[in-house]
């Protein structure tokens, strides 16, 4: 069983700035606008996704982000298009990574929760 204690948690990427602000699905805003916003908050919350080593952590700690970008950018999607079958797309979109975002989430608990000796 691998040993993660010698990797203290850490970010994926040294962050620097300020964090974007959240994303906020607007009609007051174009959609190229609003897909740079989504993809800004994206980077920022991917690159500062706390890593511990742990390939399964490591990898929920950055999947929550980016399915979280993908969200975003399917309500921008819903807020600009009328053509239906993006439509449908982007609300399945919605559906299915909140889903899974909420599963991850889960995980992350459970993880937490585990004594240190048995994380892998």
């Amino acid at each position: 069983m691998p040993s993660y204690a010698q990797d203290a948690p850490h970010s994926h990427v040294a962050v620097t700035g300020t964090a974007p602000a959240p994303f906020v699905a607007s009609t007051a805003k174009p959609f190229s606008q609003l897909m740079d916003d989504a993809m800004a908050v994206m980077d920022h919350d991917m690159r500062a996704a706390p890593m511990n080593g742990s390939p399964e952590h490591d990898f929920v700690s950055m999947m929550i982000p980016h399915h979280m970008g993908a969200v975003n950018m399917a309500k921008a999607l819903l807020l600009s298009s009328e053509d239906p079958e993006l439509r449908n797309l982007a609300q399945a979109i919605i559906t299915e990574q909140e889903n899974e975002i909420r599963v991850m989430q889960a995980w992350q608990k459970r993880f937490v929760a585990q004594p240190a000796h048995t994380q892998h």
